[in-house]
């Protein structure tokens, strides 16, 4: 029996089976023959605008359930707005420089890229990413999302980027941006500095070593320096104990750091005596394995520590006793090993006493690392090996020279390069940054979060806290697929020309040119007749061989 006859149901047009593998392609089909995008904003002239600032993805790969998500809860936004009585315009784009195009060129190039050179590399970036714009636009109008695809905006439009020249123009004329040695999160993997949006904290597993510091004052005048303590008979050796996750920083240490409120305790073990916070004494004690430690004194950190010197565990000079308020007693000795081009803290607690320190008291912002992480010939002991990978060889020459005092492992969140998911360092370079405090940018900038309506609320606290406590913003990266930093050093002073008037020269070459006219030309070709040096009057100039981070 038939029993679908039996079935009450209503009549209707529309076919039984949905067929989306044939009606879906002859649907889009449709709307593009009848323009019906172009119709939507013709007949939506005059109404109220609505604006969607769709940030937009790398060209670097076919689309996925990530891209899907986020195109199709943006194009009900745009279609629910229409309808609510708005115009609202949707102009897609495609960032198309970056690390990850980079990246992946240079993975397909193998071994052949050491025979390309710079405009040859980013004449393969710019193909590979003009591919897969084509390949995602397509794919993105098979998700049935409506928007102006024929005309739509790619960072690598030589008119985008003389717009992205002429803004950092902007930065430059206000005297916000610098060039400056500052240590800075650094890939060794991808060999460029990063920006603390680039970088994710994951699980690390590092070295814990605890070193001494030894003083190279005496006993007896330590005596005088610190009324009221009395050192024992037959003591030999007096050392300050800091305590580091990072040994391979100790090849560039420059200092060492206390706190002026905490109390330090004087240890005896033996002939020797140690100098740990009172508060960590039994936690060193019990991580170093000490026997016997008897405490016979206690100072706090402002009370003579300040300026004794100290010898250094793996290199020769000496390291003085500094006072910093960022020391604390979370864990660790409440000592500090300070090594300036590895540390942010380090570097500014460095430059302040330089400011006041005579010209041969001054200590050194020194990084003895290649862009691959690996120790230069300053550290012969470990000349050509991977920081992190020396680490092990590291604790093994303190402990053969006297110098460790204990040992371990910690594992805590270490920050990773987001791109190819590798262990970062701070290492100092010379970088181009952004100040923050210049022209009142970070007091401005929180102002404008106060006037955003953040849904959900919370989302403004956490970019509140990121703005508050960021860094200069470091502008510069090591590679070559991207928009250049239009910046000359002049080959006179080495002093560092970034003029408004030469910016803009630039940005009008690439308007008609584009960005690669900068790696094609010379730093004579590139400037505008009759330069010179604002300094020394030099005529002679290197172009900088940077590009802007991606996110500007």
């Amino acid at each position: 029996m038939d029993y679908k006859s039996t079935l009450n149901l209503p009549k209707t047009d529309f076919p039984m089976k949905a067929n989306l593998p044939q009606r879906e392609p002859e649907l889009l089909a449709s709307w593009a023959k009848e323009r019906l995008y172009e119709q939507i904003q013709e007949a939506g002239k005059g109404r109220p605008l609505y604006v969607l600032h769709d940030g937009p993805p790398y060209a670097n790969g076919r689309i996925h359930i990530g891209h899907a998500l986020n195109k199709i809860l943006k194009d009900i936004i745009v279609k629910s707005k229409t309808m609510a009585g708005y115009q609202v315009p949707y102009v897609p784009g495609w960032d198309c420089h970056g690390l990850p195009i980079e990246h992946q060129v240079l993975k397909e190039l193998g071994d052949k890229k050491k025979m390309l050179d710079t405009p040859a590399i980013r004449k393969l970036c710019r193909e590979y990413a003009e591919k897969f714009f084509a390949i995602q636009r397509e794919e993105f109008q098979r998700l049935g999302i409506l928007g102006d695809w024929q005309h739509p905006y790619l960072t690598m439009n030589p008119g985008y980027e003389a717009t992205i020249i002429r803004e950092f123009g902007k930065f430059v004329e206000r005297g916000g941006v610098y060039k400056g040695l500052k240590p800075v999160l650094w890939c060794t993997a991808d060999q460029t500095a990063l920006a603390e949006a680039e970088v994710e904290y994951e699980d690390h597993t590092s070295p814990s070593i605890y070193v001494k510091f030894p003083l190279v004052t005496s006993p007896t005048v330590l005596s005088q320096t610190f009324p009221g303590i009395s050192f024992p008979l037959g003591i030999k050796l007096v050392s300050v104990v800091i305590w580091t996750t990072t040994p391979w920083t100790l090849p560039a240490n420059q200092a060492v750091c206390l706190h002026g409120e905490i109390d330090y305790a004087f240890v005896q073990v033996g002939d020797e005596v140690l100098i740990v916070a009172e508060k960590l004494l039994e936690s060193v004690t019990k991580a170093c394995k000490l026997e016997g430690a008897r405490v016979f004194g206690v100072k706090k950190g402002r009370e003579g520590f300040e300026g004794i010197e100290t010898q250094r565990p793996l290199t020769t000079g000496l390291s003085p006793i500094l006072l910093g308020d960022f020391v604390t007693l979370d864990q660790g000795t409440g000592c500090v090993h300070i090594a300036p081009g590895h540390g942010m803290e380090d570097y500014i607690l460095v430059l302040e006493y330089n400011a006041t320190a005579s010209p041969g008291e001054r200590l050194e912002i020194l990084a003895p690392v290649d862009n691959a992480g690996r120790f230069t010939d300053v550290v012969k002991e470990f000349a050509g090996q991977h920081v992190l990978k020396a680490n092990p060889k590291i604790v093994e020459f303190l402990q053969s020279n006297g110098r460790l005092l204990g040992q371990g492992s910690l594992n805590h969140s270490y920050p990773h390069c987001w791109r190819c998911k590798n262990p970062v360092i701070f290492r100092a370079t010379e970088q181009w940054f952004v100040s923050m405090e210049t022209n009142d940018l970070r007091k401005e900038a929180l102002a404008e979060i106060g006037r955003v309506q953040w849904i959900p609320a919370y989302g403004r606290d956490r970019i509140n806290g990121m703005i508050e406590n960021r860094p200069d913003w470091c502008l510069s990266r090591q590679r070559v697929w991207g928009v250049p930093i239009p910046g000359f050093t002049c080959q006179g002073c080495r002093s560092v020309l970034a003029d408004p008037i030469v910016i803009e020269h630039i940005a009008t070459l690439m308007e008609s040119k584009g960005a690669d006219v900068w790696f094609e030309r010379s730093a004579a070709e590139l400037l505008p007749k009759g330069t010179t040096c604002p300094k020394c009057g030099w005529s002679a100039f290197e172009k900088e061989r940077d590009i802007l981070d991606v996110w500007f």
